[in-house]
Order: structure tokens, then sequence, then C-alpha cells
């Protein structure tokens, strides 16, 4: 110890049956300024807390009233000195001491003989730990204080953030209109150098044209992007409705993107039903809808990849708003690209938000296009969902809706573009499934997993809609969770079972009760099998096949 020793402060408890262990530890401690209490048992031991209380305690384990690991499991079931930080000092080495020490809430474990330095470096660092906890809590209480003022002003500053959003709406529209025009100009220009109007140009000069071409190309996809976004969140967007086919849509939409495709050697397939629907929809806002899909399909995905285009048809869902259900149209990109992280799904469709700086600087793009996807979708009264797995590809789709009759479209007739791989489905109807299930994760695992099977799905929230899904589209199987709101599966099942149509569709519950008697109960309801959650999808899709088999 002839080092020049730091001044410390502090109070420090030690509680040791040894007297030598007591003076040379109070030695040690006081010499570098610490304040220093003894105790020789575990009774003086808290004799001395109700006196004062110490910034930390080194504790000895074998004493004769008390033994240490008794005193410090005290010490941690009282709120008044349960942090207080208890550092272990003794000469029992085994592990399994060491383990219960720590167990019992005790920050560190010196063992006999100790050397003096140790002491002091680990009594300092505990503190300094302490310390740090105690201002955090000190920062934290000042927080929650300032909490319910956070909220009384919470209105205001809403209302302060709508009318600058709105002020920024009209400024982004503004601007952009200005910048578009001198933008076209440039262009003009550049497209009319590089075909020889302004007279010949060299290959040095051709390239640099194409840079400025396609630089141009890109602020002007921003700019737009901008000024679509400004528009919508303004309430200025302009929808001009048509009856639209969704081959067209799909054909045109493919061969927008064919060329950047054909660079990257992406494999393209098309995937429609016969018999599609018409759209009552603004066919120029949808194909940019599709466009900005694809494209980003094409960027995301590797050289030699594969994207398809898929419709689906007959998808229903429940508007409170009308009390109806209503019928919607799907339409799906599917790709086999870099995939994105389930943290960065929630960001995807926020406007002026990147999930990644540096997968922007790598893949160019605006950081817009999923923003006005969601929007012009949502004002067609539709909605938009996205899955995808880092590495395996993704899948966005749009379900728009429609209300004119299928039949409306027999003689539709659709010409594949060329390069594009068009799969007619084959003249069977895959089976649907209705799946009556109100918890989300539970859905979108389930209805995820089937579709890729092959099965169609219709899904029910609660047992009301279960009912009348199953008896307005006659699915060919049922899968029927137990505990759902406003009607449980067991009485959906009853009444299922009452409808004359509706008698011998298979029916599976699929629910987290286990119990004894459950499964007798929903055979009893009208099950035709019972799997309890959790339930392995390779069983599922076993017991569906086994029973569509056999209807």
């Amino acid at each position: 110890m002839n080092k020049k020793l730091v001044k410390q402060t502090g109070i420090i408890l030690i509680v040791d049956d040894t007297l030598a262990n007591l003076d040379i530890l109070s030695e040690t401690l006081s010499a570098v300024g610490y304040d220093v209490a003894i105790a020789n048992n575990g009774k003086q031991a808290f004799k001395q807390l109700e006196q004062k209380l110490p910034d930390l305690i080194l504790l000895d384990i074998t004493m004769p009233d008390i033994d240490g690991f008794e005193i410090c499991k005290k010490l941690k079931s009282n709120h008044t000195t349960c942090n207080i930080p208890v550092i272990f000092i003794t000469a029992i080495s085994d592990t399994e001491s060491k383990i219960k020490g720590f167990e019992l809430g005790a920050v560190d474990y010196i063992t006999k003989p100790f050397q003096q330095q140790e002491v002091l470096a680990r009594v300092k660092t505990h503190l300094q730990l302490r310390k740090l906890t105690q201002n955090l809590e000190k920062e934290v209480a000042l927080k929650v204080l300032s909490l319910e003022q956070a909220k009384q002003t919470a209105e205001q500053a809403k209302q302060t953030a709508e009318e600058a959003n709105k002020a920024k709406s009209q400024f982004l529209a503004s601007m952009s209109h200005e910048l578009r025009t001198p933008l076209n100009a440039i262009l003009g220009i550049t497209e009319g150098l590089q075909e020889k109007i302004f007279g010949r140009i060299n290959e040095q000069q051709k390239k640099a044209l194409q840079t400025v071409e396609s630089s141009g190309n890109h602020l002007l996809e921003l700019i737009n992007d901008v000024l679509d976004v400004a528009k919508i969140e303004s309430g200025q967007l302009e929808l001009n409705f048509s009856i639209t086919t969704v081959s067209s849509l799909c054909q045109a939409s493919l061969a927008f993107i064919r060329p950047l495709a054909e660079k990257k050697c992406i494999k393209l397939e098309m995937k429609l039903p016969q018999f599609l629907p018409e759209l009552f929809v603004d066919e120029r806002r949808i194909r940019q809808v599709l466009i900005n899909l694809l494209n980003n399909a094409v960027k995301f995905t590797p050289d030699g990849g594969h994207i398809s285009l898929e419709v689906q048809v007959n998808r229903q869902k429940f508007d409170p708003e009308t009390n109806k259900f209503k019928k919607f149209l799907r339409i799906a990109v599917i790709d086999t690209g870099i995939g994105i992280a389930p943290e960065d799904l929630k960001k995807l469709f926020q406007p002026f938000v990147q999930i990644d700086s540096s997968l922007n600087r790598h893949y160019q793009g605006t950081g817009l296009g999923l923003a006005l996807v969601k929007r012009i979708v949502e004002h067609h009264g539709g909605q938009v969902g996205v899955t995808s797995e880092i590495g395996v590809g993704s899948c966005f789709t749009i379900d728009l809706p429609y209300t004119l009759s299928i039949n409306n479209c027999k003689g539709l007739k659709v010409q594949p573009e060329p390069g594009i791989e068009f799969i007619q489905p084959q003249h069977h109807i895959s089976p649907l499934i209705m799946l009556a299930e109100d918890n989300k994760v539970n859905i979108s695992t389930v209805s995820s997993y089937l579709r890729a099977k092959g099965y169609r799905i219709l899904l029910a929230e609660n047992g009301e809609e279960a009912i009348t899904l199953a008896q307005s589209e006659n699915p060919d199987l049922i899968l029927m969770d137990i505990s759902m709101p406003k009607v449980d599966g067991l009485q959906a099942m009853e009444e299922i079972r009452r409808i004359p149509n509706l008698v011998d569709v298979p029916i599976v519950a699929l629910t987290a009760l286990a119990m004894v008697g459950d499964r007798e109960r929903c055979l009893a309801a009208g099950a035709n099998d019972y799997l309890s959650k959790p339930v392995r999808l390779k069983q599922l899709t076993t017991t569906i096949q086994k029973l569509l088999s056999t209807k």
C-alpha cells in the first residue's frame, strides 16, 4: 500500500466475528477515507442498521448466532435495506456457496485470505455502480413527475403537429410542381441530344447524357411521389373511377417492368383464375400501385430470382359500417428477394421513412413508394398487406372490393404478355377452408401455411361470422377455434350442424382447450376431429387431407 491513495467517501459496515479481520478491514478502508462501522455478529449488525444505513456491507458467512447467508436473506427481504450492496468476504470458497450467495442477492464474493487492494477495488466499483443506479432512479422519478404535464399539453401538441403537417403538405405540393417544369425540360433536351436532334455526339458525350437522364428520371420519380403524398395528405387526390379488367391491369404492369427483370434474368410468372370480375377503380392509380410493387420486387430480388403476380377472388370481409360482408379481389406480388426483418415491417408504409439508409444507397429509391401504395389502395376502400422472411422473399398483397358478378366476364380471354410465363390454373378449384379464429397471430400462421399448400382460405373472426360465412360460402372444411367472442366455437358448431347443407361438412376443432373432457365436448358439438394447440402444421394438413378424401 505504498501507492498514493485517492480519497474515497461512503459508509461501510463490516460484519465479521474475527477481531483481526475487523481491524485489518477497518484500517484499510479508513485509510482511503471511508467511514467504517463494525459488528462481530448478526444482532450487532442489525442494531447498526437501525442507527444508520451504510452504503455497502462486507459480510462474513460463518458466524456464531446468525450466519451471513441468513443475514443477507433478511436484508434483501426488507424494503429499507434491500438495495444496499452486499459483498460476502469469507474463507468458504466452494462453488455451491458462491452460487448461493449470488442467488440471495450479493453483488460480489471475496475469499479469505483477501488482498487489501482487491477489497478496495471491489468496494469502490460497487459503490460507483450504486451511485449510478441511484442517479438513474432520480432521473426516472423526474420523468414520471413530468409525464402528467406532458399529457396536459399533448392535445395542443397534436393540433400543432396537424397544422404543421398540413403546411408541410401544401409546401411540398407547391415546390414539387415548380420543380417538375424545369426538370421536364432538362429531360426533354437530354433525350433530343441522344437522338442527335441538335447534332452529332460522340460515345463519351452519349454516356454523360445517359447519366444525366438516369439522374433526372430518378429525381422526377421522387418529385412525383412527393407530390402524390402531399395531395393525399391534404385531401386533394382525385380518383377517376371506371370499369377495368384485372387481366389488362396485370399485363400492363408486368410489361412495364419486364425489361428490368430481363436484365437480371428474373423469371416472371402470372397466375390468373378464369372468369375474373371487373373492377371499378382508377385504372391509372391501381396500375401505379402494381408497378410500384413489381418494381420493388425486381429491385430487391437477386439475379436469377423469381417474381409471381397472382390473383385470388371470392375473399370476404365484414364491413361494420354497412353491417354486411364485402367481396374482395386480392392481387399478390411474390418474390424471392432479400426479405424484410420483422421489426422493419411496421415502417414500410410510412412516408419519408427508410428502413435502412445503407440499403437505400445500394438499391436506389425514393422511400415514398409503399406509402403511396397504401394510401391509394385505402382510397379505393381496400387494404394492403405484407409477409416477409429474411433471405427467402416477400409477398405484398392488395385487396380491392368488387360488386360486379363474375358471370359478366365469362367471355374474357387472357393473352399472356410475351416473355412472361402465364400459368392457367387447372379446371378443378382448390378446396375452400374456413378458418374461424380471433387471434391475429394464429390467423396469419395457419392461413399463410395452408395457402402455401394450395388451399383457398375464408376467415371468420368470431363464431357469429363463422355461422354466417359457412351458410353463404359452403366451405369444403371448417377449422374452428373454441374460445371466440360473441358466439363461442362449441355453439357455432352446433348451429352449423343444424343447417341442412352443412350437416356433413368436416369440422376440425382447433383450440387451446386441452383439459380432460374437452375433446369429448368438441366432438359432441359436431366436430369430426380435435387438435389442441400448439398445432403442428404438418399434422393439420394431414388431418385436412384425410377428412377431405373421405368427404
